[in-house]
Parts: C-alpha cells; sequence; structure tokens
C-alpha cells in the first residue's frame, strides 16, 4: 500500500535548518550542571576537527573504559578548580556550563580529521587521553618549559569542556592520545590518568628503589605502594587488605595505632624516607611531617577542601623538604611502557565496579559516597 505525506507549505530559508537537524546524530552524555547537578543527556555527536581523533569510549567483551574520579566526588558538591561557570567561560577550552564530565578514560580510534597520521592511529585502535589542558600562551612561563600541568589556567577534558570521557563518542586532539599497548585491555586504560598521578607523584619525591614510603590515605592511588619497603596507614579495613594484596609490607589503622611509632618500627627507628600525603586533612599532614625522617621528602598528592596549619618549626627542626604535585606531567608513555611489560600488574584489582552511564549518578557517584569504604573504582559504559 503507498503513502503520500503531504508536508505543508513553508518558507524555503528553513530548509538548510530542517536538513541540519535530520542528518544530526545525537548520543548519550552525563552533563555538569553544577553542585549537585549532573544530567544524563542526548547531545549532539561531536565532529571531528583537522588534528583530531574521533573516540567511540566503547569497549571490548571485558568491560569499560571511563572511570569515577575523587574530583568527580568533590565537584558534585563544589566546583573545582578549572570549571567554568554559566557566565564565565573556561580560560583554555571558551566553553561555559554545562560540560560533559569524565576525564579518566580510554576508547577506540572510529574516525580521523585532515593531518592525522592512519599508520599511526588506524581505525579500530585502542587508544588511552592524557586529559591535561593548559593555554599554550606565549606568555606563559610553565607552558613555554613544556610543564602545563602548573599552568595558572590548566583545566583536563571532561572538567574544563571539549568533550569528554562520559559520553559515548568525544573527538580529542592527537597530540593528547597514546597508544593502548597490545594485551592491556580497554578497562584497565582507563585507570591509566589517576595512575600518571601515583607515577608523577613518586618521581617529584626523587623516590629510588629501595626507599621506605609511607602512604597516608588510601584512595584509588593504592599501586603507589608498589614502591619497595612501603607502608601504609588507612582507616577502613577492605582499603587496607587492598594495600596488603598490592604489596604494603605493613598497614597501620589510623584510629587505633601510633602511625609515626609504628612507622618508626617498621623502618629501623628512622622514619620514612618519604611521605605521600593523599588524604588532605589536619591530621594526614600533621602525621606526615611527624611521621617522615630527617631530611626526608613529604609530597602533598591530595586535594584540600579546608586549607590546613603546617609547622614549620616542626618542619625546620629536621630539615624536611615539603613538594606537591598537581595532576601529572608527560608520564604516560613511561607509565603505558611500564604497565605493557609486567612491571605493573594486576591493575585490574582496582576496579570494583561497572555501571551504565544511565546508572552515573545513583550508581556511581552516590555509591561512592555511600560505600567508600568498600569502593576503589567505577567504571562507566556509555
Amino acid at each position: 500500500m503507498d503513502c503520500l505525506l503531504k508536508i505543508p507549505a513553508c518558507n524555503t530559508a528553513s530548509f538548510p535548518l530542517i536538513l541540519d537537524f535530520l542528518h544530526s546524530t545525537t548520543m548519550k552524555a552525563a552533563r555538569y550542571y553544577g553542585p549537585g547537578d549532573v544530567r544524563v543527556e542526548d547531545i549532539p555527536e561531536p565532529v571531528v576537527g583537522d588534528g583530531q581523533l574521533k573516540i567511540k569510549v566503547s569497549y571490548n567483551h571485558r568491560g569499560d573504559g571511563a572511570s569515577l574520579c575523587g574530583s568527580d566526588l568533590h565537584s558534585y558538591f563544589a566546583p573545582l578548580p578549572g570549571h567554568p561557570t554559566f557566565t564565565k567561560p573556561s580560560h583554555v577550552t571558551g566553553e561555559v556550563l554545562p560540560i560533559v564530565m569524565g576525564h579518566e578514560f580510554s576508547g577506540t580510534v572510529v574516525e580521523l580529521g585532515s593531518g592525522v597520521d592512519p599508520n599511526k592511529f588506524p581505525l579500530g585502535q585502542n587508544i588511552v587521553v592524557e586529559p591535561v589542558l593548559s593555554c599554550m600562551e606565549s606568555t606563559c612561563g610553565p607552558c613555554g618549559h613544556g610543564t602545563r600541568n602548573v599552568c595558572p589556567n590548566m583545566t583536563f577534558i571532561g572538567i574544563g569542556g571539549w568533550g569528554g570521557g562520559l559520553s559515548e563518542y568525544v573527538t580529542v586532539k592527537q597530540e593528547y592520545v597514546h597508544i593502548l599497548p597490545d594485551g592491556v585491555p580497554l578497562d584497565v586504560g582507563a585507570l591509566m590518568e589517576p595512575l600518571s598521578i601515583v607515577w608523577h607523584a613518586a618521581k617529584r619525591a626523587n623516590f629510588q628503589s629501595g626507599s621506605s614510603a609511607l602512604i597516608v590515605g588510601a584512595g584509588p592511588g593504592v599501586p603507589l605502594s608498589l614502591c619497595r619497603r612501603r607502608v601504609r596507614a588507612h582507616a577502613c579495613t577492605p582499603r587496607r587488605k587492598s594495600a596488603e594484596k598490592f604489596g604494603a609490607t605493613a598497614v597501620f589503622d589510623p584510629l587505633a595505632t601510633d602511625v609515626v611509632a609504628e612507622t618508626r618500627k617498621a623502618t629501623n627507628g628512622h622514619g620514612a624516607d618519604v611521605v605521600f600525603d593523599c588524604a588532605g586533612i589536619q591530621v594526614s599532614i600533621n602525621t606526615a611531617i611527624a611521621a617522615v625522617r630527617a631530611r626526608g621528602t613529604v609530597v602533598n598528592v591530595a586535594v584540600w577542601e579546608k586549607l590546613p596549619t603546617v609547622n614549620l618549626n616542626d618542619m625546620g627542626g629536621k630539615e624536611i623538604i615539603l613538594t606537591s604535585t598537581n595532576g601529572a606531567d608527560r608520564v604516560h608513555a613511561e607509565l603505558l611502557s611500564a604497565v605493557a611489560t609486567g612491571k605493573l600488574s594486576g591493575l585490574e584489582g582496582l576496579i570494583t565496579k561497572k555501571i551504565a552511564l544511565d546508572d552515573i549518578v545513583d550508581g556511581g557517584i552516590k555509591c561512592l559516597l555511600a560505600e567508600k569504604d568498600t569502593q576503589i573504582k567505577i567504571l562507566v559504559h556509555p
């Protein structure tokens, strides 16, 4: 049976708009509107530009690739540094809220923009993204020296704009993309961004093989305990067990144990060569300064909600070096090599849950808040 569709007369000037609408493709994405307001919406699928790769954030049979980060939890309560607002755009991306979330992700190349070498990035290639963005202005000292992670306008894909991993597709400039080595699954690939922060912190501490380290706070950077002669302090029993699984030689409950005294016992009375503060609370920095050895190094890895008080007299008395980290600085290549060669293994054990994108708020963000003692990394798939 034939069917005739009558289209009423209309202004022909509207035809291009109608055609654009008919040919546009939408996708699902989790978008950040502000604290407490994350929405999964249908938005236009991104179009690949010059020098960009279009990446499908979907994965092999083993699972997923965009993961939820502590930053995602922080942003659910308060805007992060680098977040635009509805009226103030990001200095780097020029975008305002809402923005697509997700800066920890891996995926598969599905389309190349002009200027991208298809031999380096063939279609179907699994990749990971290094999401640090900076202004790259000629007057910016850090960008001029290549240290983009300390640019005063530094932000991330998925925080400052330019799409994000909590979506079905994203387009990314080729300089931010790394090949995921053969044999490394995409779900593990999604862990490379948080692991890069761990790797960078160890480098900033000038950590040497055979040195001792105390790690205060057991976030998803548990693999820091893969360093030699390491101890860890955390109040949560499941996370202490996870630290032991990844090689910590001693694990302390700070609610029941004198961490400083136990650290000295574990280091022949000297104190730890390096202390990493991953907790970001007053008691953690106090513990770090007290537990580090004379002329040792304290590295702040945490993002602080409330500014601490630091006893400079205690630091001066032991000539402690206090340094800090801000994300990671060009370590993805060596990190991926370490994972591919088995120097870092068992990383699947960090993944405690996998959810669909539609479940991002209740099954992801709220779950991490309610089950922070048992959840480490929750991976999200479109």
